[in-house]
């Protein structure tokens, strides 16, 4: 097995916008260094390096491959084992050909809140693929969507080239934790994956977990990359945190639209609302969680006249924008995210707010329906969704 280079040779790693050298490797981030300084919240952070949609793509005739990485994950002092570290994913030539456990490695003790935590350091592991096809194929080696994962080592008993352009469309998505996917199967299985597969395109999915805050350096950030199609799935996160009211969310929105427009004047723009949550349709937050495990809005819904936002108020408003912008914007689209998932399906929201693996697959499956058919937004992208 032959080492190969994973910074500046033939690997190309798709989906990231920043690598940060660490002692053992590197460590993939879906934002660019600059942002660093203009956020305090550590969860920023933590979500940032949780390599959701990322991927190491090349091409080789071996027929096994090695590699070697150093994941992060998180446990509670009440439970007995470490949170599940999720999957590594291989694809060959675009068809699934092997899952992996990711390795445990570094390992944070959490013993509640306001207390001290501690980490417990882990050593890399390895994961193997082996019995691969003869003769060069693309593969692409899908990072687990929710486990922060520093990349140590790749080895290969065969050459290693650069993968060729395919000519595929680049899709930017930002969205909250229903876009980031944490409870997805694997990486492949996270909505905007499923739908870019059926829909021929490439996508970088910069969704946030719990920070989906119109906040001005993503709208930068997505300003200045390359971009053929662009969605924002935003509001969830706005209305759990009661982060804006009304007077102050309309504008934040159209700054966000207008930010995006001076890099991309004419890109397919598709902004999404969120999809059921029966908390919060009609409730402001903040949340909490219940003592049932589900999501329970603490905000008080006669409020939403004198401003608070619900769920009720965030799509009606998101609508309203987009129709009044469609004047001058052509190429921007509205989708509600009910149709996605409605309310008669909440019961595939376990936690009363994120989907089940399942629910994902379905949510990719009805945005490709809709933003790549024929008549879609995102038409004319490659294949259409069978």
């Amino acid at each position: 097995m032959k080492a190969v280079q994973l910074v500046g040779g033939p690997v190309e790693l798709r989906g990231a916008l920043d690598l940060e050298v660490t002692e053992a490797g590197v460590m993939p981030r879906r934002l660019p260094a600059w942002t660093k300084e203009q956020y305090q919240d550590p969860s920023v952070h933590g979500v940032t390096v949780m390599p959701s949609g990322v991927r190491l793509v090349f091409r080789t005739d071996a027929r096994e491959l090695e590699f070697e990485v150093l994941t992060s994950t998180g446990q509670l002092a009440t439970d007995p084992r470490p949170r599940p570290t999720g999957m590594l994913e291989l694809l060959v030539d675009g068809a699934p050909a092997g899952r992996r456990q990711a390795p445990v490695g570094n390992v944070l003790l959490m013993a509640g809140p306001g207390t001290v935590q501690r980490v417990i350091p882990g050593e890399p592991g390895t994961v193997r693929f082996a019995g691969l096809p003869a003769g060069m194929k693309q593969i692409e080696l899908w990072l687990p969507q929710q486990t922060p994962t520093e990349l140590v080592a790749l080895r290969a008993d065969g050459s290693v080239l650069a993968p060729l352009p395919d000519g595929r469309r680049r899709w930017v998505h930002h969205g909250s934790s229903i876009s980031h996917c944490l409870e997805a199967d694997g990486p492949t299985g996270t909505w905007p994956v499923v739908a870019a597969a059926l829909g021929g395109v490439e996508v970088i999915n910069l969704s946030q977990a719990g920070n989906a805050l119109l906040d001005p350096y993503v709208a930068r950030t997505i300003r200045d990359m390359p971009a053929d199609l662009i969605s924002l799935k935003a509001g969830i996160n706005i209305v759990s945190l009661a982060a804006f009211r009304l007077r102050t969310f309309g504008p934040a929105v159209h700054g966000f639209l207008d930010t995006i427009r001076d890099g991309h004047p004419d890109t397919p723009l598709l902004l999404m609302s969120p999809v059921s949550c029966p908390a919060l349709e009609e409730t402001p937050g903040p949340t909490a969680t219940g003592p049932d495990g589900k999501l329970t809005a603490l905000g008080d819904p006669a409020e939403v006249a004198g401003g608070a936002l619900s769920l009720t108020v965030v799509r009606a408003e998101l609508a309203r924008i987009v129709a009044a912008r469609q004047t001058h914007d052509p190429h921007l689209h509205y989708l509600d995210g009910r149709e996605l998932l409605g309310p008669d399906e909440t019961d595939d929201l376990a936690d009363g707010l994120h989907p089940g693996a399942a629910a994902y697959r379905r949510m990719g499956r009805r945005f490709a329906a809709h933003a790549f058919a024929d008549g879609g937004p995102f038409h004319g992208s490659g294949a259409e969704p069978g």
